[in-house]
């Protein structure tokens, strides 16, 4: 019988799949920022965003040549509702191989902010303090428009984010900076 894990649950089945520092912290990144984004948007499933914050790169660090297509089969392993599965997943959709499409207001979060966590705190990490908590939406923009720096992070995948949830990119940039620091 498939199941919807608590935070705390999500947070061990990550840690099952996941050694390194960085992507348990990213998780825990994701978990908070989508939590705080679903308290302004849908507050009655804060804990569900939560999850699906925690659980959307379960496979990357052991598979990053099949994610979002390895963590359908690992969430179904564990038992998880295809819900969660579905919700997590969606996040690689036209970059990994993820069959499913945002389209729910959580999965466009998921799928836009993921990227964006990982820009803004590289930026952070540039500044003296090392924190988002001075942070501004000019320093991430200037970033933004440098291609070389934090590379990895895709500037089309977190535009598109923002064309998928209608909002201007610096309101989806600013709300996630607001984020990170609630954190």
């Amino acid at each position: 019988m498939a199941f919807i894990p608590d935070v705390s649950q999500a947070r061990d089945l990550l840690a099952k799949y996941n050694q390194e520092e960085f992507h348990m912290r990213h998780g825990e990144t994701v978990s908070g920022v989508m939590g705080w984004f679903a308290a302004k948007h849908d507050p009655d499933r804060e804990a569900f965003w939560r999850v699906v914050g925690m659980l959307h790169d379960i496979d990357f660090e052991r598979y990053p040549a099949e994610h979002c297509v390895k963590g359908v089969e690992l969430l179904r392993e564990e038992g998880i509702d295809d819900s969660v599965i579905r919700s997590a997943m969606s996040h690689g959709y036209g970059m990994t191989g993820s069959v499913y499409q945002p389209e729910s207001l959580m999965e466009r979060v998921l799928y836009a902010v993921d990227e964006l966590t990982g820009l803004i705190g590289a930026v952070a990490l540039m500044r003296p303090s090392k924190s988002v908590s001075d942070l501004e939406l000019p320093s991430v923009k200037k970033k933004f428009k440098d291609k070389k720096f934090a590379a990895g992070c895709s500037r089309d995948t977190i535009r598109h984010g923002a064309e998928l949830l209608g909002w201007e990119l610096d309101d989806l940039i600013s709300e996630t900076i607001l984020a990170m620091r609630s954190l």
